[in-house]
């Protein structure tokens, strides 16, 4: 047998798992272990939840009594720097599993017994708003001890950065992480991707179409919810590959007020069969907007440029066409005009290219901003693969970025230039004897001289 057909021995294999029980058993196990024996990486996962840093140790299935009752959380972290002791219980889901209220309350029971700090809980779940818990539980409960959540996916690209673009000191621990990689890659391991928009896609989909969807409709707001957390996805995928961190770009009143956020969304599904998202980029010229039109079954995703500060109109069109010498011809770009109300012109880019002066409507004004935009087809199936609205909606995503906002940079003016001696004009008509050729504050190359006016002279003179 050839030996192209060996398997490479893994740390963590896949084969044996059977049922998702002995799926998160191994999830667990995996995760916690290297979590302690990769210092970056666990220093990155535990930072956020409040840790201190320090040395971090981990355990699975430790028992507890909470009454008459011999409960077995799925792990437990401890952060040990000095004196001071940091202290999780550890929840794991894979798959389908959903975390449960019940036990999630038991578990903060016994956290708050013990004296621990927080709850963690990871599992296929994404919450619609960063620093919300997809489970709800009794909120009395979190007075003495924090919940926090952690979807697989979030894991997975903090480990992929950790390793490929901040770096790992020792290149054992690194190969450990990166062993760590492979096991959540794989199908069988349970960390799933983000692939169902929910029972309620359908109906809603529907009702939007047909102008029946109403406001108190229980799916939409699930729709709406399940929309925010296929941002926050694009955002942890998107990162993933450019080895940074991209989050959704909401407001302050958003991330205080989540429920807030979906009823908005909700309003505007009803109003205008829209849902719209934002992702924010680091080091990008603008926020990345996603709008899903179901009505009309597009996604479009855009971005607000700032215009030049100066130069003429056309001059600052030119400098965005310039910029987006490798986009489609079918992108649109729209003008807008200072102190202008509503929106500007508009054209394709192909237009612009041949006559940039379709995107003036008024020479006289100067042109503030730009949009430039894409619209790509919506799918409609609730769950992934050809035809489905998520796989739509991650594709726009990653192909406006890759071929639109990478490629555009802000606007910066030139720098002051020194003058030289050969910018310097003398002052005429005095004598060239009595010239400093030194270089004066006061000096300007476009300065004539002051103007002579012969009759007050004559009248100092007499």
């Amino acid at each position: 047998m050839s030996e192209e057909t060996w398997l490479a021995a893994r740390l963590i294999p896949t084969s044996g798992i059977n049922g998702a029980e002995e799926q998160e058993r191994r999830a667990t196990s995996a995760l916690l272990a290297v979590m302690s024996a990769v210092r970056e990486f666990g220093r990155v996962l535990t930072q956020s939840l409040g840790a201190p840093a320090g040395t971090v140790q981990t355990f699975i299935e430790v028992p507890f009594k909470l009454g008459t009752q011999q409960l077995f959380p799925d792990g437990l972290i401890r952060v040990t720097r000095g004196q001071r002791q940091w202290t999780a219980l550890v929840e794991v889901k894979t798959g389908g599993n959903t975390l449960k209220s019940d036990q999630l309350e038991a578990y903060l029971d016994i956290a708050r017994e013990q004296g621990f700090d927080a709850l963690i809980t990871i599992s296929n779940e994404i919450a619609p708003v960063p620093g919300q818990h997809p489970t709800t539980v009794d909120r009395r409960k979190l007075r003495k001890v924090a919940l926090y959540h952690l979807p697989w996916s979030e894991i997975l690209t903090q480990a992929v950065i950790q390793k490929e673009y901040r770096g790992v000191a020792d290149p054992d621990q690194a190969w450990v992480l990166g062993e760590l990689i492979r096991y959540l890659e794989h199908p069988r391991s349970g960390a799933l991707e983000f692939s169902d928009m929910g029972p309620a896609w359908v109906p809603v989909r529907d009702g939007v179409s047909a102008g029946t969807l109403r406001a108190n409709d229980g799916g939409a707001a699930e729709v709406a919810g399940r929309f925010d957390a296929l941002i926050r996805y694009a955002c942890l995928r998107l990162g993933r590959q450019l080895g940074t961190e991209v989050t959704p770009a909401l407001s302050r009143r958003d991330l205080a007020d989540p429920a807030a956020r979906t009823q908005s969304l909700v309003n505007q599904l009803v109003t205008t069969g829209t849902l719209t998202g934002s992702i924010r980029i680091p080091g990008a010229v603008g926020a990345l907007q996603v709008t899903a039109d179901l009505r009309a079954g597009q996604i479009v995703c855009h971005v607000d440029v700032d215009a030049p500060r100066s130069g003429r109109p056309t001059t600052r069109v030119n400098w965005l066409v310039r910029q987006l010498k490798e986009a489609p011809d079918s992108l649109r770009i729209e003008a807008f005009a200072m102190h202008a109300r509503g929106g500007g012109a508009t054209d394709l880019l192909r237009q612009v290219r041949e006559e940039p002066t379709t995107l003036i409507t008024d020479p006289s004004r100067e042109l503030r901003a730009f949009r430039v935009a894409q619209s790509t087809t919506a799918g409609t199936k609730r769950g992934t693969g050809r035809g489905a609205f998520i796989d739509s909606v991650l594709h726009a995503v990653d192909d406006f970025y890759q071929h639109i906002i990478q490629n555009l940079k802000p606007w910066m003016p030139a720098p002051p230039r020194l003058r030289t001696p050969d910018d310097v004009t003398p002052v005429q008509p005095v004598a060239a004897s009595l010239v400093s050729t030194a270089i004066s504050s006061q000096d300007a190359p476009e300065f004539d001289g002051p103007a002579v006016r012969h009759g007050s002279a004559g009248r100092s003179q007499e």
